[in-house]
């Protein structure tokens, strides 16, 4: 056999799951009964006021109804991206969130023009956000919202209004998050939520990151996404594990942010990452890889089955290497809700706490999921 080819036998097998992982007995916990999914209707339905929209990554709209569905809140598919639900008792605060959705909100108002959604909006301090669900079709659109919120934005200051300048002041404050989802052409969905309760504070759940020229991939991205959202990020000295690292794009973005990193993938990690004076490299599996001492933040961003990544994230759990977890899980072909319900379970048996997931903007076929050990 040549030399090369042995090399690749040996990365190939340096992922193989440990005896102990392999061993493990599944959940006991079954998830709850499957949820037929109404067929996409041939034009985009209009949500009740008092109902609840829901928006998604285009395409996960199956996810986000049978999620809904399991919660008892009677969705209704309205069209691509979008998603209503039965109303709630109180306008707050936000129902338990669902991974699927990015943003959601009670809806108040169906509305034609920017002067009928500005009469509908709050009297109180409001940092409006006029959107168009992430598809193609409506992404066309854009440029409306665009004109309906300068519009609106007009309207308020000539009433006299003051409103937060950012969505992240309004939270600071209390104060609203006012929601036009332009369902339609000419057509806007109207309603409100708490800035401190929303899924998100971007308009329509779209936390675009920056991605930095030295950056070896896109991974950095989810990763900002994540401690933003998860609202805590490690700090200058504190000792994080990044699992399945190469090409580095995680362990970049935690060394820059002041962390020391290990760094564990039988892969090799971009050369300017492996330059870094506060990453170590560990070339081995993740399934094998022991800490030499406490960990404060435990990473991982495989591309490997989702049971058995969160088997191994439970068993950091259950040894309590690591005090904080970021992962981002990959989704099967098939049955996601349910092996996510599976995932979930694996975790919080292995101890993990204040468990929370949610598919992120710059999250694709995945989930980012973050908890505490103690």
């Amino acid at each position: 056999m040549k030399k090369g080819n042995q090399r690749e036998r040996k990365e190939r097998n340096a992922w193989h799951v440990s005896p102990e992982l392999r061993r493990a007995p599944p959940p006991k916990l079954e998830p709850p009964k499957r949820v037929k999914v109404p067929a996409m209707p041939p034009v985009t339905l209009v949500p009740e006021p008092g109902h609840w929209l829901w928006t998604c990554r285009a395409g996960f709209e199956a996810q986000l109804y049978e999620e809904l569905a399991w919660g008892k809140k009677n969705p209704i598919l309205l069209g691509p991206s979008l998603i209503a639900s039965a109303p709630f008792t109180g306008e707050n605060p936000l129902p338990r969130p669902p991974t699927f959705a990015r943003m959601g909100f009670l809806v108040t108002d169906i509305v034609r023009s920017p002067a009928d959604a500005a009469g509908a909006l709050p009297d109180e301090p409001t940092k409006v956000q006029v959107w168009v669900p992430d598809t193609d079709v409506a992404n066309a659109r854009a440029g409306e919202a665009t004109a309906w919120a300068d519009t609106i934005a007009a309207i308020r200051a000539e009433e006299g209004l003051t409103d937060p300048e950012t969505p992240w002041k309004a939270s600071e404050s209390g104060a609203w998050l006012g929601q036009i989802c332009m369902i339609g052409p000419g057509v806007g969905v109207v309603g409100r939520v708490r800035a401190r309760e929303a899924l998100s504070l971007s308009a329509g759940g779209r936390a675009r990151m920056k991605r930095s020229s030295e950056s070896p991939s896109r991974a950095a991205m989810k990763l900002d996404e994540a401690l933003d959202w998860y609202g805590v990020s490690p700090g200058k000295g504190d000792l994080c594990v990044d699992l399945g690292s190469a090409p580095g794009g995680w362990t970049r973005a935690l060394a820059e942010r002041g962390a020391r990193v290990w760094s564990v993938d039988p892969a090799n990690l971009a050369p300017d990452v492996l330059k870094l004076p506060k990453v170590k490299h560990f070339h081995e599996s993740a399934f094998e890889f022991v800490p030499e001492e406490q960990v404060d933040w435990l990473f991982c961003d495989m591309a490997w089955r989702p049971l058995e990544v969160a088997q191994l994230l439970g068993k950091w759990g259950r040894k309590a290497h690591a005090s904080q977890l970021v992962a981002n899980i990959k989704l099967p072909m098939k049955d996601k809700l349910p092996t996510l319900f599976r995932v979930k379970h694996a975790l919080e048996d292995g101890g993990w706490k204040e468990l929370k997931m949610r598919q992120l903007y710059h999250d694709r076929d995945e989930v980012t999921v973050t908890g505490r050990r103690f």
